[in-house]
């Protein structure tokens, strides 16, 4: 899905209100809303005929972060923006899985699912395409693929231990999975992570990044017919 720009006055209102002071941006202001409801900027991003996961903010160890469950079912949720990756190069989130998924793999499609991603959508121009990825590009959306995201970084709780090495997505190489925690060693542990997405698109795709357009969480479990439960704390994004 290639998420289209909010206005720059949007973006600056967004900075203005996370009370984190310049330099920083509250993306996933999860701990500031209410249990039992989504916040607002938050949209449900569709996976084709998937049925949708379950997203809902609850209370959860004196905080309230988001919960995402999964049963056979694949959707997301996204956060609209407009950013220089240059300007706000890294990511920090938290986050925590109940379980990984036993059949799960990043090397397979009918693996390709995860208890916790965190995408990193850009706005790649699709005139930049090769003819072939053109043509390709043309038959995603004819096909009902909607915005697809030529370009895409998707930080993973792989689910297994060995998958620890950034690789392409098993269905698209325009998005390259990026592993920050494998296996089942830390389920039901809060873990912090911290990126420079500036450096891993470099090194994903070879090439100067677009700029930012969105920022998205998912769980989901519909190739492998499997369920998965994760939460997900604060989500920002930092010029340093």
């Amino acid at each position: 899905m290639r998420i289209r720009f909010l206005s720059l006055a949007i973006v600056l209102t967004a900075l203005l209100v996370t009370g984190f002071g310049a330099g920083t941006i509250r993306v996933g202001a999860f701990p500031q809303g209410t249990p039992g409801e989504l916040p607002d900027e938050w949209k449900t991003m569709k996976l084709g005929n998937a049925a949708p996961s379950d997203y809902a903010l609850v209370r959860e160890e004196g905080s309230v972060v988001l919960k995402a469950r999964a049963d056979g079912s694949a959707s997301g949720l996204v956060h609209r923006v407009h950013l220089d990756p240059k300007q706000y190069p890294v990511l920090e989130w938290r986050w925590k899985v109940e379980n990984v998924i036993a059949s799960g793999g990043l090397d397979r499609k009918s693996g390709d699912d995860c208890p916790a991603r965190v995408y990193v959508t850009f706005d790649y121009d699709p005139g930049n395409l090769s003819f072939g990825e053109r043509l390709k590009y043309e038959a995603v959306k004819a096909l009902g693929g909607g915005d697809v995201p030529l370009r895409a970084l998707n930080y993973v709780w792989a689910n297994q231990s060995d998958e620890t090495r950034m690789v392409a997505n098993a269905f698209t190489d325009w998005v390259m999975m990026v592993p920050t925690q494998s296996g089942a060693a830390d389920v039901d542990t809060w873990r912090t992570e911290r990126r420079n997405i500036y450096e891993d698109y470099r090194r994903a795709f070879g090439e100067e990044p677009p700029p930012i357009s969105g920022i998205a969480v998912m769980t989901d479990a519909d190739n492998t017919g499997a369920s998965a439960t994760a939460y997900y704390g604060d989500i920002v994004l930092k010029s340093e």
